[in-house]
């Protein structure tokens, strides 16, 4: 704008030399119009440019970001996922959420069944992504086609509770953070291994949102309101499909709650339904026998005069996906858009309460 601002003018001619000259001077005097004009002209475009790519810039983070000297590649690296148990419901269902969030899908798997050796199990169809299932015993040949793909994958298991140590310690050593969606296995030695590693992971029994916000609201409860409950009495009913070998750990985390609460409760007091005679009794619906959690928390008074009753019911598993999913962006946003892994993340475990405050579940 300066320079607008002190252009010279168009024409240096008078009136009186306008109104007396001949032809070539109006030429003459046109020529230097037109090279004025065309100068002024050029410093307008390079001041409009200027101020449109600024606004350009403010307006669009991917642009500002490479303004910032951010490369395409850290803001935009694809994100890769490994999924394994991907042959069974649980795992198949969360391929599925993957890669409708926009994650890449990862195309080697691996299950808890033993399998030839050097050779996939099988091959899934996924969305278009085709996977290579191996077995059991070729599961380090599996993670190290995973680390071929990208080293800043991150791996869900939903394989089977025998498989779950043994698992985590092969994460832990190749260095990949993971989601552990699998329930069962020994917990206490589970969370060891995490710990005395370079890596963290997210480790829940329950991977959906609004369950997972139910047992944070029970927990709160326990805390501020320690032996309410005392003296009364505790029902627990809990109904799964019958391919599920283990006892809820939904329930046995609530039960922890209700015990904070003054309920005396032993786990082995669970009913745990997985025949269809007890479906009907939970009033699950026919078409999710095999896909199913009920449960009902009862809570009673000694003479039975005063009730109440906890309950939450899903149908499905899509529930669990897309927060299994919301897990994994959780670790990707605290580790792998990094550089490196801050010190403070080594050897951490989060659960789903702690990808609950982040805030950022979809």
């Amino acid at each position: 704008m300066h320079s607008l601002r002190n252009a010279a003018p168009l024409c240096t001619c008078s009136p009186q030399d306008l109104a007396q000259s001949s032809v070539s001077k109006k030429l003459a005097c046109s020529v230097r119009s037109f090279v004025v004009l065309k100068s002024t002209s050029c410093v307008w475009t390079s001041f409009v440019q200027r101020f449109n790519n600024n606004v350009t810039v403010r307006r669009n983070p991917q642009i500002r970001a490479t303004a910032m000297g951010e490369t395409e590649s850290t803001k935009d690296e694809p994100r890769w996922v490994m999924v394994n148990g991907i042959s069974g419901k649980m795992g198949l269902e969360t391929a599925k959420a993957a890669l409708e969030a926009g994650l890449h899908l990862v195309p080697y798997s691996f299950t808890g069944r033993m399998g030839p050796d050097q050779v996939p199990l099988s091959k899934i169809d996924v969305e278009g992504v085709e996977v290579e299932v191996y077995g059991f015993s070729q599961r380090e040949l599996a993670m190290d086609l995973c680390k071929q793909v990208s080293r800043r994958a991150v791996v869900i298991d939903y394989t089977v509770p025998a498989a779950v140590i043994g698992n985590a310690s092969l994460y832990c050593s190749a260095g990949v953070p993971f989601v552990m969606g699998t329930t069962g296995g020994d917990r206490e030695k589970l969370m060891k291994i995490v710990n005395d590693s370079k890596i963290c992971a997210v480790i829940a029994p329950q991977m959906g949102k609004q369950v997972v916000a139910f047992q944070a609201a029970m927990e709160i409860m326990a805390e501020q309101f320690p032996g309410a409950f005392s003296g009364y009495k505790l029902k627990v009913t809990e109904s799964h499909q019958a391919t599920k070998l283990d006892t809820s750990g939904t329930a046995k985390a609530v039960i922890s709650s209700f015990k904070k609460l003054g309920l005396n409760f032993d786990l082995d007091q669970i009913t745990s339904i997985r025949e269809e005679e007890g479906y009907k009794e939970m009033q699950v619906p026919e078409d999710y026998y095999n896909a199913h959690a009920f449960h009902t928390y009862r809570v009673s008074s000694p003479d039975d005069s005063v009730a109440f009753e906890f309950k939450h019911n899903v149908c499905g598993r899509k529930i669990y996906a897309q927060g299994t999913v919301d897990a994994v962006l959780f670790l990707m946003n605290k580790v792998i858009q990094k550089q490196d892994l801050d010190r403070e993340l080594e050897g951490k475990v989060f659960n789903m309460i702690d990808v609950l405050r982040e805030g950022n579940m979809r």
